[in-house]
Protein backbone atom coordinates (compact mmCIF):
# COMPACT_ATOMS: atom_id res chain seq x y z
CA UNK A 1 0.00 0.00 0.00
CA UNK A 2 1.64 3.22 -0.87
CA UNK A 3 2.78 5.19 1.92
CA UNK A 4 0.59 8.72 2.16
CA UNK A 5 2.40 11.79 1.25
CA UNK A 6 3.72 14.89 3.10
CA UNK A 7 4.92 18.00 0.79
CA UNK A 8 7.18 20.59 2.16
CA UNK A 9 6.37 24.16 0.73
CA UNK A 10 7.58 27.33 1.39
CA UNK A 11 9.49 30.82 -0.25
CA UNK A 12 13.29 30.44 -0.67
CA UNK A 13 15.54 29.71 1.77
CA UNK A 14 13.19 29.16 4.50
CA UNK A 15 14.98 26.01 5.79
CA UNK A 16 12.59 23.35 3.17
CA UNK A 17 15.67 21.53 2.98
CA UNK A 18 17.18 21.31 6.43
CA UNK A 19 13.83 20.26 7.51
CA UNK A 20 13.28 17.11 4.81
CA UNK A 21 17.04 16.25 6.01
CA UNK A 22 15.97 16.30 9.18
CA UNK A 23 12.41 14.25 9.16
CA UNK A 24 14.07 12.02 6.63
CA UNK A 25 16.42 11.51 9.51
CA UNK A 26 19.32 11.83 6.85
CA UNK A 27 21.17 14.59 4.58
CA UNK A 28 19.04 13.85 1.34
CA UNK A 29 18.39 17.06 -0.30
CA UNK A 30 21.03 19.72 -1.25
CA UNK A 31 21.31 22.27 1.48
CA UNK A 32 22.84 25.72 0.93
CA UNK A 33 22.43 29.20 2.01
CA UNK A 34 21.06 30.19 -1.24
CA UNK A 35 17.77 31.07 -2.60
CA UNK A 36 16.49 28.44 -4.86
CA UNK A 37 18.96 26.02 -4.92
CA UNK A 38 16.32 23.25 -4.45
CA UNK A 39 14.46 23.43 -7.80
CA UNK A 40 13.26 20.12 -8.08
CA UNK A 41 10.92 17.64 -5.82
CA UNK A 42 12.54 14.79 -3.35
CA UNK A 43 11.26 11.96 -2.06
CA UNK A 44 11.99 10.39 0.99
CA UNK A 45 10.33 7.48 3.17
CA UNK A 46 10.50 8.64 7.03
CA UNK A 47 8.31 7.18 9.86
CA UNK A 48 6.88 8.46 13.57
CA UNK A 49 5.24 6.93 16.35
CA UNK A 50 5.16 3.85 13.81
CA UNK A 51 3.47 5.65 11.23
CA UNK A 52 5.40 5.52 7.56
CA UNK A 53 5.13 8.26 4.87
CA UNK A 54 6.64 9.57 1.98
CA UNK A 55 8.54 13.24 2.38
CA UNK A 56 8.28 15.80 -0.60
CA UNK A 57 10.59 18.49 -0.86
CA UNK A 58 9.98 21.17 -3.09
CA UNK A 59 11.49 24.42 -4.89
CA UNK A 60 11.05 27.76 -3.18
CA UNK A 61 7.52 29.23 -4.57
CA UNK A 62 8.05 32.74 -5.60
CA UNK A 63 4.42 34.15 -6.05
CA UNK A 64 5.10 37.13 -7.84
CA UNK A 65 8.34 36.58 -10.09
CA UNK A 66 7.36 36.12 -13.75
CA UNK A 67 10.60 34.42 -14.66
CA UNK A 68 9.57 31.38 -16.55
CA UNK A 69 11.88 28.89 -14.17
CA UNK A 70 10.51 30.18 -11.21
CA UNK A 71 6.84 29.79 -12.90
CA UNK A 72 8.05 26.27 -13.30
CA UNK A 73 9.29 25.90 -9.54
CA UNK A 74 5.34 27.24 -8.91
CA UNK A 75 3.98 24.30 -11.00
CA UNK A 76 6.00 21.69 -9.37
CA UNK A 77 5.03 22.68 -6.12
CA UNK A 78 1.20 22.94 -6.33
CA UNK A 79 1.71 19.44 -8.45
CA UNK A 80 3.16 18.43 -4.90
CA UNK A 81 0.88 19.98 -3.11
CA UNK A 82 -2.23 18.31 -5.24
CA UNK A 83 -0.85 14.80 -4.72
CA UNK A 84 -0.09 15.28 -0.95
CA UNK A 85 -2.49 14.09 1.82
CA UNK A 86 -0.64 16.35 4.35
CA UNK A 87 1.39 19.84 3.29
CA UNK A 88 3.74 21.44 5.90
CA UNK A 89 4.16 25.40 5.08
CA UNK A 90 7.62 27.04 6.62
CA UNK A 91 8.62 30.41 7.40
CA UNK A 92 11.47 32.19 8.30
CA UNK A 93 11.82 33.82 12.07
CA UNK A 94 14.66 35.30 11.68
CA UNK A 95 14.17 37.19 8.05
CA UNK A 96 10.74 37.65 9.00
CA UNK A 97 7.16 37.61 6.82
CA UNK A 98 7.47 38.46 2.79
CA UNK A 99 4.72 39.38 0.79
CA UNK A 100 5.21 35.44 -0.72
CA UNK A 101 4.44 34.33 2.67
CA UNK A 102 1.41 35.88 2.56
CA UNK A 103 0.25 34.94 -0.66
CA UNK A 104 1.28 31.47 0.09
CA UNK A 105 -0.78 31.29 2.67
CA UNK A 106 -3.81 32.52 1.06
CA UNK A 107 -3.45 30.18 -1.27
CA UNK A 108 -3.30 27.08 1.28
CA UNK A 109 -6.17 28.16 3.52
CA UNK A 110 -8.75 27.69 -0.16
CA UNK A 111 -6.85 24.05 0.19
CA UNK A 112 -9.20 21.25 1.55
CA UNK A 113 -5.69 19.84 2.53
CA UNK A 114 -4.61 19.20 6.47
CA UNK A 115 -1.79 21.86 7.33
CA UNK A 116 1.20 21.77 9.47
CA UNK A 117 2.57 25.54 9.93
CA UNK A 118 5.82 25.72 11.15
CA UNK A 119 8.14 28.56 12.22
CA UNK A 120 11.50 27.89 11.31
CA UNK A 121 15.03 28.98 12.09
CA UNK A 122 14.23 29.07 16.29
CA UNK A 123 18.40 28.03 16.71
CA UNK A 124 19.81 29.99 19.56
CA UNK A 125 16.80 30.12 21.83
CA UNK A 126 14.83 33.41 23.25
CA UNK A 127 15.65 36.27 20.08
CA UNK A 128 13.93 33.48 17.60
CA UNK A 129 11.07 33.03 19.66
CA UNK A 130 10.35 36.54 20.00
CA UNK A 131 9.55 36.53 16.32
CA UNK A 132 7.38 34.04 16.05
CA UNK A 133 4.14 35.80 17.19
CA UNK A 134 4.14 37.39 13.53
CA UNK A 135 3.83 34.34 12.28
CA UNK A 136 0.17 33.71 13.27
CA UNK A 137 -0.35 37.35 11.31
CA UNK A 138 -0.50 34.57 8.49
CA UNK A 139 -4.24 33.59 9.50
CA UNK A 140 -3.37 30.08 10.78
CA UNK A 141 -4.55 29.03 14.58
CA UNK A 142 -1.83 26.64 15.28
CA UNK A 143 2.40 27.68 14.98
CA UNK A 144 4.93 25.28 15.49
CA UNK A 145 8.42 26.83 16.39
CA UNK A 146 11.24 24.87 15.06
CA UNK A 147 15.34 24.45 14.66
CA UNK A 148 14.91 22.21 11.70
CA UNK A 149 19.19 22.53 11.91
CA UNK A 150 19.36 21.82 15.24
CA UNK A 151 16.25 19.55 16.19
CA UNK A 152 14.29 21.53 18.67
CA UNK A 153 10.41 21.50 18.47
CA UNK A 154 10.82 18.58 15.60
CA UNK A 155 9.08 16.25 17.41
CA UNK A 156 6.56 18.61 18.49
CA UNK A 157 6.25 18.92 14.58
CA UNK A 158 6.21 15.24 13.49
CA UNK A 159 3.33 14.78 16.12
CA UNK A 160 1.04 17.18 14.39
CA UNK A 161 1.83 15.82 11.14
CA UNK A 162 1.42 12.38 11.90
CA UNK A 163 -1.83 13.25 13.82
CA UNK A 164 -3.20 14.53 10.02
CA UNK A 165 -1.98 11.52 8.11
CA UNK A 166 -5.16 9.80 7.14
CA UNK A 167 -5.78 6.58 9.28
CA UNK A 168 -3.85 3.61 7.64
CA UNK A 169 -6.56 1.32 6.00
CA UNK A 170 -8.33 -1.99 7.57
CA UNK A 171 -6.18 -4.97 6.24
CA UNK A 172 -8.64 -7.19 4.31
CA UNK A 173 -10.84 -10.04 6.06
CA UNK A 174 -11.88 -11.92 3.33
CA UNK A 175 -9.83 -10.56 0.82
CA UNK A 176 -7.07 -13.34 -0.10
CA UNK A 177 -3.05 -11.29 -0.52
CA UNK A 178 -2.21 -10.80 -4.27
CA UNK A 179 0.50 -13.12 -4.50
CA UNK A 180 1.24 -12.42 -8.16
CA UNK A 181 5.00 -10.91 -8.66
CA UNK A 182 5.12 -7.31 -9.85
CA UNK A 183 7.88 -6.59 -12.45
CA UNK A 184 8.67 -2.81 -12.41
CA UNK A 185 10.07 -2.08 -15.86
CA UNK A 186 12.29 0.92 -15.64
CA UNK A 187 14.91 3.07 -16.67
CA UNK A 188 15.45 6.69 -18.46
CA UNK A 189 13.59 7.86 -21.32
CA UNK A 190 13.46 5.99 -24.50
CA UNK A 191 15.42 2.90 -23.92
CA UNK A 192 12.90 0.72 -25.11
CA UNK A 193 10.99 0.02 -21.74
CA UNK A 194 7.58 -0.17 -23.68
CA UNK A 195 9.03 -1.99 -26.57
CA UNK A 196 10.23 -4.67 -24.32
CA UNK A 197 6.57 -5.19 -22.30
CA UNK A 198 5.20 -5.78 -25.86
CA UNK A 199 7.91 -8.09 -26.52
CA UNK A 200 7.05 -9.85 -23.07
CA UNK A 201 2.99 -9.69 -23.23
CA UNK A 202 3.37 -10.43 -27.69
CA UNK A 203 1.57 -7.83 -28.47
CA UNK A 204 1.62 -3.75 -28.71
CA UNK A 205 -0.38 -3.43 -25.77
CA UNK A 206 1.61 0.01 -24.56
CA UNK A 207 2.16 3.02 -26.93
CA UNK A 208 5.63 2.54 -28.73
CA UNK A 209 7.10 6.13 -30.04
CA UNK A 210 10.69 6.88 -30.74
CA UNK A 211 9.89 10.12 -29.10
CA UNK A 212 11.17 10.37 -25.19
CA UNK A 213 8.41 10.45 -22.83
CA UNK A 214 5.47 8.91 -24.26
CA UNK A 215 4.56 6.87 -21.38
CA UNK A 216 3.21 9.13 -18.86
CA UNK A 217 1.85 7.36 -16.12
CA UNK A 218 2.51 3.98 -14.25
CA UNK A 219 0.68 0.89 -16.03
CA UNK A 220 -0.32 -2.72 -14.79
CA UNK A 221 -0.39 -5.50 -17.10
CA UNK A 222 -1.79 -9.07 -15.82
CA UNK A 223 -0.24 -11.79 -18.08
CA UNK A 224 0.79 -15.51 -17.29
CA UNK A 225 4.40 -16.62 -18.37
CA UNK A 226 5.23 -20.05 -18.31
CA UNK A 227 2.00 -21.09 -15.81
CA UNK A 228 2.67 -18.01 -13.45
CA UNK A 229 0.71 -14.93 -13.16
CA UNK A 230 2.55 -11.79 -13.38
CA UNK A 231 2.22 -8.33 -13.01
CA UNK A 232 4.09 -5.83 -15.56
CA UNK A 233 4.19 -2.54 -14.28
CA UNK A 234 5.60 -0.14 -17.32
CA UNK A 235 6.84 3.59 -16.15
CA UNK A 236 7.55 6.54 -18.09
CA UNK A 237 11.37 7.19 -18.45
CA UNK A 238 13.33 8.74 -14.99
CA UNK A 239 14.97 12.01 -15.81
CA UNK A 240 18.05 13.26 -14.07
CA UNK A 241 16.21 16.23 -11.58
CA UNK A 242 17.98 18.95 -13.24
CA UNK A 243 16.09 17.85 -16.51
CA UNK A 244 13.12 17.32 -15.83
CA UNK A 245 10.47 20.37 -17.17
CA UNK A 246 7.08 20.55 -16.31
CA UNK A 247 4.67 19.74 -14.66
CA UNK A 248 3.33 16.89 -16.53
CA UNK A 249 6.50 14.99 -16.05
CA UNK A 250 7.19 15.90 -12.51
CA UNK A 251 3.98 13.71 -11.76
CA UNK A 252 5.39 10.98 -14.42
CA UNK A 253 8.70 10.53 -12.03
CA UNK A 254 6.39 10.73 -8.87
CA UNK A 255 4.35 7.96 -10.36
CA UNK A 256 7.59 5.68 -11.52
CA UNK A 257 9.27 6.26 -8.38
CA UNK A 258 6.01 4.90 -6.74
CA UNK A 259 5.67 1.63 -8.93
CA UNK A 260 9.25 1.00 -7.66
CA UNK A 261 8.32 1.06 -4.41
CA UNK A 262 5.06 -1.29 -5.52
CA UNK A 263 7.38 -3.85 -7.31
CA UNK A 264 8.84 -6.78 -6.17
CA UNK A 265 11.72 -6.97 -8.60
CA UNK A 266 12.71 -3.69 -10.94
CA UNK A 267 14.12 -4.59 -14.65
CA UNK A 268 16.60 -2.17 -15.22
CA UNK A 269 16.58 -1.14 -18.79
CA UNK A 270 19.58 0.33 -20.48
CA UNK A 271 20.23 0.89 -24.40
CA UNK A 272 23.26 -0.74 -25.57
CA UNK A 273 23.73 1.54 -28.57
CA UNK A 274 23.92 4.73 -26.08
CA UNK A 275 26.19 2.27 -23.29
CA UNK A 276 25.61 2.95 -19.56
CA UNK A 277 24.74 6.47 -18.56
CA UNK A 278 24.74 8.80 -15.46
CA UNK A 279 21.23 8.29 -15.83
CA UNK A 280 20.88 4.72 -15.80
CA UNK A 281 23.16 4.97 -12.66
CA UNK A 282 20.89 7.17 -10.84
CA UNK A 283 17.70 5.58 -11.71
CA UNK A 284 19.29 2.18 -10.64
CA UNK A 285 19.90 3.70 -7.50
CA UNK A 286 16.75 4.37 -6.67
CA UNK A 287 15.98 0.75 -6.68
CA UNK A 288 18.95 -0.35 -4.91
CA UNK A 289 18.02 2.67 -1.89
CA UNK A 290 14.44 1.17 -2.28
CA UNK A 291 15.70 -2.86 -1.35
CA UNK A 292 14.12 -4.17 -5.02
CA UNK A 293 15.43 -6.84 -6.50
CA UNK A 294 16.78 -6.49 -10.10
CA UNK A 295 17.41 -7.14 -13.06
CA UNK A 296 19.85 -4.88 -15.73
CA UNK A 297 18.57 -5.49 -19.06
CA UNK A 298 20.93 -4.53 -22.18
CA UNK A 299 18.09 -3.67 -24.59
CA UNK A 300 19.05 -3.39 -28.33
CA UNK A 301 21.93 -6.21 -27.92
CA UNK A 302 21.89 -6.68 -31.59
CA UNK A 303 23.02 -3.22 -32.53
CA UNK A 304 24.97 -2.71 -29.51
CA UNK A 305 26.72 -5.78 -29.57
CA UNK A 306 27.89 -4.63 -33.55
CA UNK A 307 29.49 -1.41 -31.91
CA UNK A 308 31.67 -3.30 -29.08
CA UNK A 309 32.67 -5.67 -32.01
CA UNK A 310 33.94 -3.00 -33.75
CA UNK A 311 35.80 -1.54 -30.74
CA UNK A 312 37.33 -4.70 -29.99
CA UNK A 313 37.25 -7.14 -32.65
CA UNK A 314 38.18 -10.58 -31.96
CA UNK A 315 36.87 -10.34 -27.84
CA UNK A 316 33.86 -11.65 -26.07
CA UNK A 317 31.33 -8.48 -26.82
CA UNK A 318 29.05 -9.38 -23.87
CA UNK A 319 32.25 -10.11 -21.43
CA UNK A 320 33.42 -6.46 -22.19
CA UNK A 321 30.03 -5.13 -21.95
CA UNK A 322 29.34 -6.23 -18.79
CA UNK A 323 32.73 -5.63 -17.00
CA UNK A 324 32.36 -2.17 -18.07
CA UNK A 325 29.29 -1.87 -16.28
CA UNK A 326 30.13 -4.10 -13.15
CA UNK A 327 32.86 -1.10 -12.67
CA UNK A 328 30.22 2.08 -13.21
CA UNK A 329 27.80 0.51 -10.79
CA UNK A 330 29.48 -1.41 -7.93
CA UNK A 331 26.32 -0.62 -6.04
CA UNK A 332 24.15 -2.92 -7.78
CA UNK A 333 26.91 -6.04 -8.40
CA UNK A 334 23.93 -8.71 -6.86
CA UNK A 335 22.43 -7.43 -10.37
CA UNK A 336 22.23 -10.15 -13.61
CA UNK A 337 22.93 -8.88 -16.73
CA UNK A 338 20.16 -10.14 -19.49
CA UNK A 339 20.82 -9.19 -23.05
CA UNK A 340 17.52 -8.57 -25.36
CA UNK A 341 16.82 -7.19 -28.69
CA UNK A 342 12.96 -5.97 -27.75
CA UNK A 343 12.42 -6.10 -31.42
CA UNK A 344 13.42 -9.64 -32.37
CA UNK A 345 12.31 -10.74 -28.93
CA UNK A 346 15.70 -12.05 -28.58
CA UNK A 347 16.59 -13.19 -25.11
CA UNK A 348 13.52 -11.46 -23.75
CA UNK A 349 12.13 -14.81 -22.32
CA UNK A 350 15.78 -15.21 -20.49
CA UNK A 351 15.42 -11.83 -18.80
CA UNK A 352 11.93 -12.73 -17.52
CA UNK A 353 12.94 -15.91 -16.13
CA UNK A 354 16.12 -14.09 -14.37
CA UNK A 355 13.57 -11.40 -12.50
CA UNK A 356 11.57 -14.04 -11.59
CA UNK A 357 14.48 -16.11 -9.98
CA UNK A 358 15.05 -12.77 -8.51
CA UNK A 359 12.16 -12.41 -6.93
CA UNK A 360 12.20 -15.55 -5.29
CA UNK A 361 15.82 -15.03 -3.56
CA UNK A 362 14.46 -11.63 -2.66
CA UNK A 363 12.02 -13.48 -0.27
CA UNK A 364 14.64 -15.86 0.96
CA UNK A 365 15.17 -16.53 4.14
CA UNK A 366 18.42 -18.39 6.04
CA UNK A 367 16.98 -20.26 8.59
CA UNK A 368 18.50 -18.88 12.26
CA UNK A 369 20.90 -21.78 12.86
CA UNK A 370 22.55 -21.92 9.71
CA UNK A 371 22.98 -18.22 9.36
CA UNK A 372 24.95 -18.09 12.85
CA UNK A 373 27.66 -21.31 11.79
CA UNK A 374 28.10 -19.76 8.40
CA UNK A 375 29.13 -16.46 10.32
CA UNK A 376 31.06 -18.39 13.14
CA UNK A 377 32.80 -19.85 10.46
CA UNK A 378 33.52 -16.37 8.48
CA UNK A 379 34.85 -14.79 11.66
CA UNK A 380 36.97 -17.96 12.67
CA UNK A 381 38.80 -17.65 8.95
CA UNK A 382 39.15 -14.20 8.85
CA UNK A 383 38.87 -12.29 12.46
CA UNK A 384 38.66 -8.74 12.67
CA UNK A 385 40.34 -6.25 14.90
CA UNK A 386 40.11 -2.46 14.94
CA UNK A 387 42.76 -0.41 16.84
CA UNK A 388 43.63 -3.54 18.74
CA UNK A 389 40.05 -4.23 19.92
CA UNK A 390 38.60 -7.34 18.33
CA UNK A 391 34.90 -7.68 16.94
CA UNK A 392 33.12 -10.08 18.53
CA UNK A 393 30.06 -11.44 16.73
CA UNK A 394 27.64 -13.15 19.64
CA UNK A 395 24.46 -13.32 17.39
CA UNK A 396 22.50 -13.11 14.21
CA UNK A 397 19.02 -12.94 12.86
CA UNK A 398 17.28 -12.90 9.97
CA UNK A 399 13.86 -10.47 11.14
CA UNK A 400 12.95 -9.58 7.29
CA UNK A 401 13.20 -10.59 3.90
CA UNK A 402 12.25 -8.24 0.28
CA UNK A 403 15.45 -7.44 0.70
CA UNK A 404 16.61 -9.98 2.92
CA UNK A 405 17.80 -8.62 6.19
CA UNK A 406 20.36 -9.58 8.87
CA UNK A 407 20.97 -8.37 12.01
CA UNK A 408 24.10 -9.00 13.81
CA UNK A 409 24.41 -8.47 17.71
CA UNK A 410 28.24 -7.91 18.45
CA UNK A 411 30.44 -6.12 21.43
CA UNK A 412 30.68 -2.91 20.01
CA UNK A 413 28.98 -1.55 16.34
CA UNK A 414 32.04 0.62 15.70
CA UNK A 415 34.09 -2.00 15.48
CA UNK A 416 32.45 -3.01 12.26
CA UNK A 417 34.12 -1.60 9.40
CA UNK A 418 32.46 -1.35 5.92
CA UNK A 419 35.20 -3.52 4.15
CA UNK A 420 34.34 -6.45 7.06
CA UNK A 421 30.63 -6.18 6.10
CA UNK A 422 31.54 -6.90 3.07
CA UNK A 423 33.21 -9.87 3.43
CA UNK A 424 30.53 -11.46 5.41
CA UNK A 425 28.24 -10.22 2.75
CA UNK A 426 30.30 -12.21 0.14
CA UNK A 427 30.33 -15.29 2.30
CA UNK A 428 26.73 -14.95 2.41
CA UNK A 429 26.11 -15.24 -0.90
CA UNK A 430 28.55 -17.87 -1.59
CA UNK A 431 26.48 -20.15 0.47
CA UNK A 432 23.05 -19.16 -0.30
CA UNK A 433 21.83 -17.71 -3.85
CA UNK A 434 20.84 -14.39 -3.12
CA UNK A 435 21.15 -13.17 -6.79
CA UNK A 436 19.29 -10.63 -8.27
CA UNK A 437 18.38 -8.95 -4.52
CA UNK A 438 20.23 -7.06 -2.33
CA UNK A 439 21.23 -8.30 0.71
CA UNK A 440 21.33 -6.06 3.78
CA UNK A 441 23.49 -6.06 7.04
CA UNK A 442 22.20 -4.15 10.16
CA UNK A 443 24.77 -4.27 13.21
CA UNK A 444 23.56 -3.73 16.62
CA UNK A 445 25.23 -4.13 20.03
CA UNK A 446 24.19 -7.16 22.08
CA UNK A 447 22.57 -7.42 25.35
CA UNK A 448 24.28 -10.38 26.12
CA UNK A 449 27.16 -12.09 25.18
CA UNK A 450 26.09 -15.14 22.98
CA UNK A 451 28.65 -15.94 20.53
CA UNK A 452 27.08 -16.88 17.25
Amino acid sequence: MPKPLVAIVGRPNVGKSTLFNRLAGRRIAIVEDTPGITRDRLYADGDWRGREYTLIDTGGIQMFDPDPLKAQVRTQAEIAMAEADVIVFVVDTIAGLTADDFELATALRRSPKPLVVLANKVDNGDQEYRNVPEVYALGFPEVYPVSALGGRGVADALDAIVDHLPPPPPAPEEEAEDERTKIAIIGRPNVGKSSLLNAILGEERAIVSPVAGTTRDAVDTSFEFNGRELVLIDTAGIRRAGKIQGGVEYYTVLRALRAIERADVVMLVIDAIDGLTDGDKRVGGYAHEAGRAAVIVVNKWDAGRKDVLEEAPGKNPMKIFSDGLREQMPFMSYAPLAFTSALTGKGVAAAVDAALDAAENHAMRIPTGELNRLLRDAADAHPYNEKGRALKIYYATMPTVKPPTIVLFVNDPELMHFSYKRYLENRIRESYSFEGTPLRIDVRKAADKKEA
